[in-house]
This record gives C-alpha cells, sequence and structure tokens, in this order.
C-alpha cells in the first residue's frame, strides 16, 4: 500500500521551521527513526520530535510543494530524522513491509490527531443545557405499574415527544457550572447521561423502549432527540486572539462543589465558547491559580496570591456558546477548578 506522509510529518528543517515567526524547536535527543505502533496519535508522534506537537499542521503548511496532499500513516510505518546538505533536520516516512501476523488486526486503522476513544462519549452527547433547557425537554410521566426504576428493555411513557423523532438521549439535570466572575451567574448545567431510547408509539402520552441505561431511570427524567454530530478534522491551532478563561468543571465530579482534580487524559469545562470566540482544536495553556492563606506578624490572616505558572496544554473538542470542553493533553501535577486557561 503507498502511503503519504500525513500533515504531522511531512518535513521539519532549521531553515523551514519558521512558521506564524516563531520556530519550531525540535526536542533534545530526538530519536533517529521512531516505528509508529497501534495506540499512537499524531499529537504524540510529533511530541518525539517537536517541543510543540501541537504545532504539527504547520509543518505540512511549510512543505506543500513537496506533497501536495495530506494522507494518512499508519501502524509499522517509520519515521526517520534525517539532515539535508546544510546539516538542517528533515522528518520523512519511510515505506516499511510490515509482518502480517503481528499488524493485520490494525494496519488500515489511520493514526488519529488525539486519542478518540476518549472523547467519542462526549461527542453526540448535548453535555451542556441552558437553565431551562431540561426543563422544556419530553419528560417521563409513568412507568409500567410494577417498576420503579427502569433499565435496558424497558418501557417509559413520555409527555412533549415530538412524534416525528425516534431515537432520543435520556438525561437528568446535573450540577450547575457557575461563572468564576460572577458566582451568582449560572453558564448552564452539565447534563447527566442515563441513556437512550425509542419511540415505539406516538401519542399523548408516548411510549418509549428503553435501550440502552447506564444509569436507573426513572420518572420526571427528561428526554432529548439524538443528532449525529458533524464530522471535524481535529486540526490543533493557537488562537490569534487573547484567551482568559476558567476551568470551572472536571468531568465525572458529579456535585457541585464537590472537591476534585484532574490531570493527563482528564476532560474538563472552560466558562468561554463560541460566543468568546472559541473553537474545536483549539490549543490552549493552562495556569496554576493558587492563593495562600497565611499569617503575619501579628497573627492576622493574610491572603497572598501565587503568580501563576504554566502547568500544561488542553486541546478544544466541543463547544457551546458559554462553555467549551478540553482535553487535557500536558499536564505538570494536577489541574484544578479555577485555574487559568490562556492563549499559549
Amino acid at each position: 500500500m503507498n502511503r503519504i506522509i500525513a500533515a504531522l510529518v511531512l518535513a521539519v528543517g532549521a531553515s523551514l521551521c519558521q512558521a506564524a515567526g516563531t520556530a519550531l524547536p525540535l526536542v533534545d535527543n530526538a530519536p533517529e527513526h521512531y516505528v509508529v505502533t497501534q495506540g499512537d496519535t499524531l499529537w504524540s508522534i510529533s511530541s518525539k520530535f517537536l517541543k510543540e506537537p501541537w504545532r504539527w499542521p504547520e509543518l505540512w503548511r511549510m512543505n506543500q510543494e513537496q506533497i501536495k496532499k495530506p494522507g494518512r500513516i499508519f501502524p509499522g510505518d517509520v519515521i526517520v530524522l534525517e539532515r539535508d546538505a546544510d546539516s538542517n533536520p528533515l522528518l520523512r516516512l519511510q515505506n516499511v513491509k510490515l509482518q502480517p501476523q503481528i499488524y493485520s488486526d490494525s494496519i488500515d486503522q489511520a493514526i488519529p490527531p488525539i486519542a478518540p476513544n476518549v472523547i467519542e462519549p462526549f461527542i453526540s452527547a448535548p453535555l451542556v443545557v441552558d437553565v431551562d433547557g431540561l426543563n422544556r425537554a419530553a419528560r417521563i410521566v409513568a412507568t409500567p405499574q410494577d417498576r420503579y426504576f427502569l433499565g435496558k428493555g424497558d418501557l417509559a411513557y413520555v409527555d412533549n415527544a415530538d412524534p416525528a423523532k425516534e431515537l432520543w438521549q435520556i438525561y437528568r439535570n446535573g450540577k450547575p457550572l457557575f461563572d468564576p466572575a460572577d458566582s451568582k451567574r449560572i453558564l448552564g448545567y452539565e447534563a447527566f447521561y442515563l441513556g437512550t431510547a425509542k419511540q415505539v408509539r406516538p401519542g399523548s402520552p408516548a411510549t418509549f423502549e428503553i435501550l440502552t441505561a447506564k444509569e436507573e431511570i426513572s420518572r420526571n427524567d427528561r428526554l432529548i432527540p439524538s443528532f449525529r454530530p458533524p464530522l471535524t478534522a481535529y486540526i490543533p491551532h493557537k488562537p490569534d486572539f487573547p484567551i482568559d478563561a476558567r476551568v470551572i468543571s472536571i468531568y465525572g465530579v458529579p456535585v457541585y462543589g464537590t472537591v476534585g482534580t484532574a490531570g493527563q487524559g482528564s476532560v474538563i469545562a472552560l466558562n468561554g465558547g463560541t460566543h468568546d470566540g472559541l473553537e474545536v482544536g483549539h490549543v490552549l495553556a493552562l495556569e496554576r491559580n493558587r492563593t495562600v492563606i497565611q499569617r503575619d506578624e501579628k497573627d492576622r490572616q493574610i491572603k497572598l496570591i501565587i503568580p501563576s505558572e504554566r502547568t500544561g496544554l488542553l486541546f478544544v473538542f466541543r463547544t457551546f456558546d458559554r462553555i467549551s470542553y478540553a482535553l487535557v493533553m500536558q499536564s505538570e501535577g494536577v489541574v484544578e477548578v479555577n485555574d487559568f486557561v490562556r492563549t499559549p
């Protein structure tokens, strides 16, 4: 199979590493070659060579004359670090005949930009609803006579369901997401996903069959029509304007006010969305926000604000009007609610 090197690995050179006015430095002791393996991502591979791995799309833009069309890389491909006549480093793809017994199960699976299994559950779910969003949604008003909680295969009777919609997702109001700048202002609610259902007989109420159930489902739980999200190319890029946002939620911490921390691979919510210019693919810097309470020489309590310091990077993969969700790609230590999020 003829493969074209992806946007990640088209070519890097000291003379070419000038994009957006900033050099693209190689990591110290970069390997002479790297064999792509199952489970790699474009981000993880580029981190073997680049100090700023999220900037791999710039490499493609700089080398459109060499390779006209971006392709894909696969497990077993070898990325080779070479030098040109002026000793500038270059990356190229080396086609290698693969061992079928090793790669037969994965050879046709292209390497994704970021880990899809981490963000996939968050793509098709609404995640965030406005303050009154679920209150207006279809509602389970009754269950079969002998059932209080519902699971897969059970029937539910639903009020206010659009008869034209067949597949639905079931939710319960989750924790409120507050704006750090205004502790009384609710930006929305993080909806708690319960499962899926199919409308089998429209009416008032309509009859639904529970298709999947992550948690027990009961009366007053809400239903929202399922939708297929648009295909998105997760191409990382830095915002071309200043971002000054905060971490407002760590997904999976169920109750507002519960102490929780995140790390690499965690999903977090930010108090900025499309209204603020955030978009899918934005790479943002995490900065620790710390306040220390101390006592002075007169034993009075004083608040000491520690200067913020960069602790990691995150990748925005889902946006709403006032809220965005991001994957923590790199983290030195823990990420906490109220940490700063800024343009890197």
